[in-house]
């Protein structure tokens, strides 16, 4: 718990804190690379640096973090620390990692505010600092162990056994692990990362949704090349799909992730657009494979039919399972889609059909506006917060949640999940 000291610092200090983050980020990773550049050797993603996506991950979930601790004394953001955790135990984040970010972290805070930080300030955020490191060391041990993995080390071979051409622009590749040893336990809706070594010498990483029901020793990936356009080229994608070949050998991390498919009987609603259908068809998948007969309502926004990844086996899927039901969106057109396709941008008003059951547990994956969109409709239509899980596919957080208690003035940070991330 947050001192009552601390909590009356962090709270005066929070706007003014949370104003400069951007600045106080931007100065710590600067500054940390400079003086550690082998932590961009397999951990941070350049593209990602290069966006300016982590700073504002950073920024986020420091604000988001600080602020749930004074909305709350006793209690700390359990869902904010889940993600966080399974993010950083699926690229290796040690113990010891903790206190180079603090060196730094605080040297930037000082750096900007200048003499605002009184020996009484840094106490305050030092402790929050300390709070949280302490929750996330915690449950990142937790889930090295659960993974079977050494601290740090969850990472191992596997070769690609197929490579399948699904949409211009978007690979599965099939994998089984290089040892002949059975595949580590997933559940669906989880991802793993994916390190290569680039051109230039450096390990770059990326993590990708298992796009197949986790119960074989054979696993798929499915990767959307990501072109640069207003960002960075995606260097992982790219790099996969000009090079990863059948009989290839790629480095895996264990699976990781916190929003995976339930083991309930309540309703379904798998909703997403774009990539964001790999780890919904993963979870139909792993339905299908248990002989499930939950209700499911299933549906995807996509440009047209012809980008829809994975489509031909979504509707497999759906025709498998005894109580579940595709609705289909393309932007540009819906023909070529089949019966029940629409043309135009998803829109759950008015649907034909059985109704959209509020108390569904919903999985939410596509791109943030989309994101946006979807869970307000959802939220007027009766669904419960509560009960829209969503995944991000990058390395900053979509607080929806979080952004309603954290105090005016500071801002927390959005992302979408609209490819790798």
């Amino acid at each position: 718990m947050l001192s009552d000291e601390s909590a009356a610092v962090i709270e005066a200090t929070l706007p003014a804190v949370g104003e400069a983050l951007d600045e106080i980020t931007t100065r710590f990773y600067a500054t940390m690379f400079a003086e550690r550049p082998e932590l961009l050797d397999g951990m941070f993603n350049r593209g990602n640096q290069a966006s300016g996506a982590q700073r504002r991950a950073l920024a986020g979930s420091i604000a988001a973090f600080a602020g749930a601790l004074l909305a709350d004394r006793d209690a700390r953001p359990e869902n904010l620390l889940g993600r966080i955790a399974h993010k950083h135990a699926a690229v290796g984040v040690t113990d010891d990692q903790y206190t180079i970010v603090h060196k730094y972290l605080f040297g930037a805070i000082a750096e900007v505010l200048g003499g605002a930080v009184t020996p009484e300030v840094a106490a305050a955020w030092d402790e929050v600092y300390w709070l949280m490191a302490a929750a996330l060391i915690a449950r990142e041990a937790r889930l090295y162990l659960e993974a079977q993995v050494e601290p740090g080390r969850p990472w191992r071979q596997w070769t690609v056994v197929e490579r399948r051409e699904e949409t211009p622009g978007v690979v599965s590749f099939l994998l089984r692990p290089a040892d002949g040893r059975p595949a580590p336990a997933a559940r669906a809706g989880q991802y793993v990362s994916v390190r290569v070594r680039m051109p230039d010498g450096v390990r770059q990483l990326r993590q990708y949704s298992l796009s197949s029901a986790p119960g074989t020793d054979v696993r798929r990936i499915t990767v959307k090349r990501v072109h640069g356009g207003d960002a960075p080229e995606g260097e992982v994608s790219n790099l996969l799909h000009r090079t990863a070949r059948e009989g290839d050998e790629l480095t895996l991390s264990a699976p990781f992730g916190d929003v995976v498919l339930d083991d309930g009987d309540a309703p379904l609603m798998l909703v997403s657009a774009g990539i964001g259908c790999t780890p919904m068809v993963g979870m139909l998948a792993r339905l299908a494979a248990t002989g499930s007969t939950r209700p499911v309502h299933v549906l995807h926004a996509d440009r047209s039919p012809a980008d829809h990844a994975l489509r031909a086996e979504t509707h497999d899927l759906v025709e498998r399972l005894p109580d579940a039901r595709l609705v289909e969106w393309y932007e540009a057109s819906a023909d070529g889609g089949g019966p029940g396709a629409r043309s135009g941008q998803m829109l759950l008003e008015g649907i034909d059909g059985p109704a959209l059951p509020a108390d569904a547990t919903v999985y939410l994956c596509g791109p943030l506006p989309f994101m946006r969109e979807i869970r307000g409709q959802l939220l007027r239509l009766g669904v419960p917060a509560r009960h829209i899980r969503y995944e991000v596919f990058g390395p900053d957080l979509w607080l929806a949640d979080a952004q309603s208690r954290t105090p005016r003035g500071v801002q927390t940070v959005a992302s979408g999940c609209a490819g790798p991330r």
